[in-house]
């Protein structure tokens, strides 16, 4: 008997990775600060990346006021890799968390 891998699109990575940081006390949105029309520009919130089966992940969020950032950023970073592993099965490489505004 064979062993059938899964394979997964990077836009269920993404969605996945999305889900998992909304969660997280102290994340007001995933996207980025400043103007709305800076999105235009700057792209998607989300960026993964796949190589040799291994998954990085980039992230740009705003977090609630009051929060410690560094708390946030670990805390995301937590539950980024919990969804990429155990959710999704495959070897996460890294995460980097971007902060990208406070508040509204």
């Amino acid at each position: 008997m064979t062993d059938r891998g899964l394979a997964v699109d990077r836009g269920v990575i993404d969605e996945t990775v999305r889900a998992a940081v909304i969660e997280v006390p102290g994340v007001l949105r995933v996207g980025r600060g400043g103007p709305a029309w800076r999105t235009w520009f700057a792209g998607s919130p989300v960026r993964t990346r796949v190589v040799d089966g291994r998954v990085s992940v980039r992230i740009w969020l705003v977090a609630r006021p009051g929060q410690s950032l560094p708390e946030v950023s670990s805390k995301v970073r937590s539950a980024v890799a919990a969804s990429v592993e155990r959710l999704l099965g495959l070897e996460l490489e890294s995460v980097t968390v971007v902060v990208d505004g406070v508040g509204g």
